[in-house]
Formats: C-alpha cells, structure tokens, sequence
C-alpha cells in the first residue's frame, strides 16, 4: 500500500493546525485509529479466563472471524472485480493473481498440509505488517523533516516483528494465527530478552524524536503518532501481555479488518465522485448497507463450506452446510484447501498492487 488516488486533506501554513486525516479527524479516529484502543478496552473487561487461556465464545468467534476477519478479506472485490474501471485497467493481473495462488497452493498442500499453513499464515503475516506501513505512510506523506522517516519506518516495522519474534522465541501460545504448529517456535530466553530490548531502546529513540521535532518546529503529526501507539497496544497486548485466544483474536483482527473496511469505503467513494458516467451499485444512498451484507453473506458461505467440508467444529452455526460430505483424501484436500483459501491468498497478494499509485 504505497499510496492512494484519493488526496489527502492539504496542509496549512499553520502547521500546529492541519493535520493529514485520510478522510476526516472524525471519520480517521472511529474507524481507523480507535479500533485498537477499544479492542484492549474490551480485552481488560474480559473475564480472567479469556485473558490466557484458549477458550473462546461461539459467537465471539463468529463475530470477530467470520463477520470481521474473513468479511474484510472479500471488501478487496470493491477495488477489483467489482470496479469496472481497474477490472478493464488490470486485467491481467485480476486473473493471474488467484490462478498462481492456487496452483501454488497446491503445490504447497501436496508436499504437506503444514506446509501449506505454515506458508499461508507467514503471508497473511506479511500482509498484516505492511498495512500499519501503508498507513504510516498515507499519514507522514507531508512531514515537514522527512529525513526522519526512517525511524517512523523503524518504529511501525518493529511494533509488529518484536511481538512475532517473542511468539517464536516462546513455548506454545494459547493461541495461533490459523492451525496449531503454522509458526516455528522454539523456547529461547535469550532470544526474547534481546529482542526486548531493542523494543524499549527504539521506542526511548522515537519518543527524543517527537519531543525535539515539537521543541524545534512545534510539529506533532496526531493521526501517524495515534497509528503508531495503536499498533504498539494492539501487537504488544495481544501476543505478548495476554496470552488468550480470545484476546489475541479481537486484537489483532479488529485492529486489522475495521481500518481496512474503512480505507476501502472511503476511498471507493472518492473514486466514484471523480468518474464520468454510472456510479457502482454500492455507492448509492444504502450503499454501506448492501456492501456489509454482501461481505457478510460471502463471509458466511466461505465458512460454512470450510466448516461442512473440512473442520467440522461449528455445527451449530453451519446447520446447512453439515449436509455435505467430509473430505478426508489427501489427493482431495489438496485441490480443496487452496480452492477455499484463495479468497484469503488472493487478498494478501493483490494488496500488494492494489494500492500504488494510479492502479
């Protein structure tokens, strides 16, 4: 996520006055910056159990995986497929993605179901780090010293890889990213106390910084300052402090898939406001409306499907899907598994593009 069509709001001369709100102080703090403050708000109100252990509520798990976790997965369709400008600009690039990611994945399944995941969760990992910098970027585009960029770099970069490092240096986590045993993880003292460490020292370095930035130039970027503290609570709280499933989900999937919903409304309305001709269908007067259902519907689908094929846990929610036959041929599951997780490959490789300039 390199940069956005969509202009971000102009600086003044003030300098203490504007600030680069991607769409508006109002809209930016509920949907893109607040979400990790009010997932560890939650996280603390929580019953002890669900702090560190890995118990987890049927709906809380419906909630936050299925109408979150895998409903923003498929919001990239409004910045594809469902985009008839960018599906005619790049179409070549909309039907080799999801054809290399399964053929790909198949590959990766034949070898071994665990090296599918193992593969699979790195890349969703990935995908998760490059979107703090994607938004650190969208807000320090105007930054008055840009040859400080490199620690606001630093800093976002290892907000995320300090926590990753922790969870691989530990004993078995109360929870994981998608099945037991799809990240390495050896018990390493050492390995944590040093990379701890260098946590605390970047983190004393960036915070000298701001404070003589605003000594000098009376600068103080608020929305990239409350994007960097909310990937510090919502990476450090949720795999390193807690160790819950429970909290480690509503962390790091709310901090994760509401700014993401959110960066793709905003930015498919601009979008439609700067075109000639017939707006998309989901930009009209109930246009959130039909976009969340249509996310939630697909979301719901794919889940049920992975439910009735392949894991068999939810039947209470999956009642329909429960009619299908469970596959247990390694030959089947390997052209399976990748068929049901490509929306999610697809997602994590077509962001990769989806959000440079003039795509």
């Amino acid at each position: 996520m390199k940069a956005l069509l969509t202009p971000i709001a102009a600086r003044s001369q003030d300098r203490t006055a504007a600030q680069p709100w991607i769409r508006s102080m109002w809209f930016d703090g509920w949907f893109i910056l607040s979400p990790p403050f009010l997932s560890l708000l939650v996280v603390m109100l929580l019953p002890a159990q669900f702090r560190a252990t890995a118990q987890m509520p049927l709906m809380a798990w419906f909630g936050l995986v299925v109408l979150i976790d895998v409903a923003h997965v498929y919001s990239t369709l409004f910045r594809t497929y469902f985009d008839p400008v960018r599906r005619q600009r790049q179409r070549v690039l909309f039907w080799m993605v999801p054809l290399g990611c399964y053929l790909a994945g198949v590959a990766l399944h034949y070898m071994g179901g665990w090296l599918f995941w193992r593969v699979l969760a790195y890349l969703a990992v990935f995908h998760f780090i490059r979107q703090q910098y994607g938004f650190l970027r969208l807000y320090s585009h105007h930054e008055p010293s840009p040859g400080q960029g490199w620690l606001n770099t630093a800093i976002i970069y290892y907000a995320t890889i300090y926590p990753l490092l922790y969870w691989h240096f530990s004993p078995p986590r109360n929870f994981n990213w998608f099945v037991d045993g799809d990240f390495v993880q050896h018990d390493w003292p050492f390995g944590r106390t040093v990379a701890t460490l260098l946590y605390g020292t970047l983190l004393l370095i960036y915070l000298g910084k701001e404070i003589r930035s605003w000594q000098r130039l009376r600068t103080f970027n608020v929305p990239r300052n409350l994007l960097v503290i909310g990937t510090l609570v919502s990476w450090y709280f949720g795999i390193v402090y807690y160790n819950g499933d429970l909290a480690f989900t509503l962390l790091n999937v709310v901090s994760h898939g509401i700014p993401y919903l959110a960066l793709i409304w905003t930015t498919s309305q601009s979008a439609a406001k700067h075109r000639n001709g017939a707006r998309p269908w989901w930009t009209g007067r109930y246009g959130i409306a039909l976009v969340l259902g249509v996310l939630g519907l697909l979301a719901y689908a794919e889940e049920g499907l992975w439910d009735g094929l392949v894991w068999r846990e939810h039947a209470s929610v999956f009642g329909w899907f429960q009619q299908l036959p469970a596959v247990e041929s390694h030959l089947w599951l390997t052209l399976l598994v990748p068929l049901l997780a490509l929306p999610q490959a697809t997602h994590y490789v077509l962001d990769g593009f989806i959000w440079r300039r003039n795509s």
